[in-house]
């Protein structure tokens, strides 16, 4: 992942292709040049006009030349960032500023992609995409772009707010939480079905009381970790579509209208903390193997 700062100074998360994927797309683009060279170098031979070898030597070379530059730059400016090879591995090529690639972009990559993959047989490429941090080859670097991958792979749903913690959760403050360790806590509840019950329970605990050092207030006595950590990021999430929902009514126009912002959920009578309260499974995930026994119901206390 690498961040674009595109030219309204918003920071956009985008997905950088891998060495792997671009070298298969650019093995299919060479592959299909390579057949339109020997097309029409088959194509001159038939030409009467041509009887000197020299000159049937020299357009050949020409057509060639045409034909390598010619190909990524033609694509990649009529589909924004495309070529075939790329159209098959879900790639594309964008500006730094996450704006489509342009035209003296495109041109500017084609004519190094000449030097770096005909001439020095990819030596080039390699070497700056494994020395950049965003895996930028001669070519991006100096025309100023980056290939990303379009294909992001299937994210589990995000977790549901336990019922029995709704109330407690529209108290919380979460102003400091860290996003790596939200992050953290969004993989672990998407697994957690895939656990054994002591890792789960360990491992929950663990993140629980990470949290609990930038959450308060603290959790009830009897909620398990994984309730609690269920709860603080879907409470974390309704406040950032109320916060999104906001923006969009003050700068929205006229000529629409506006979506009520949501509301907190629905208040529920005070809950009686006890080990008996059944909080259940992550939602969002799919239901656990028939035999599987359930974690204690033992709850999680914060560190002091």
């Amino acid at each position: 992942m690498a961040d674009v700062v595109t030219g309204e100074a918003v920071v956009v998360e985008v997905r950088v292709a891998q060495l792997p994927s671009r070298a298969l797309a650019l093995l299919i683009d060479m592959v299909l040049q390579f057949l339109a060279i020997l097309g029409l170098s088959l194509l001159l031979g038939m030409l009467s006009f041509v009887a000197e070898e020299a000159v049937a030597v020299a357009l050949t070379i020409l057509l060639s030349a045409l034909v390598i530059v010619g190909y990524p730059v033609i694509f990649e400016t009529l589909s924004r960032g495309r070529s075939l090879g790329k159209l098959a591995m879900g790639l594309r090529v964008v500006s730094d500023d996450g704006g489509p690639e342009r035209f003296r972009q495109a041109l500017f990559r084609g004519l190094s992609g000449l030097l770096e993959f005909w001439m020095f047989f990819g030596a080039p490429a390699l070497i700056s995409s494994l020395i950049s941090p965003q895996g930028k080859r001669l070519g991006d670097v100096f025309s100023g772009t980056i290939v990303i991958s379009e294909r992001a792979p299937r994210q589990a749903p995000p977790p549901e707010m336990p019922a029995p913690l709704a109330r407690w959760a529209t108290t919380l403050e979460l102003s400091r939480l860290p996003e790596d360790l939200a992050a953290t806590a969004r993989q672990y509840l998407s697994r957690w079905h895939q656990l054994s019950p002591a890792v789960r329970h360990d491992m929950g605990s663990r993140i629980a009381a990470q949290f609990a050092t930038f959450v308060s207030p603290p959790p009830p006595p009897a909620a398990p970790p994984h309730a609690y950590l269920a709860a603080v990021l879907a409470e974390r999430r309704r406040r950032t579509e109320v916060r999104l929902a906001r923006q969009m009514r003050q700068h929205s126009s006229p000529y629409g209208a506006v979506p009520p912002l949501p509301g907190p959920p629905v208040p529920l009578p005070p809950p009686s903390w006890q080990p008996a309260v059944s909080y259940g499974a992550p939602t969002a995930a799919r239901p656990s193997p028939a035999g599987e026994t359930r974690p204690t119901a033992g709850g999680f206390i914060p560190p002091a």
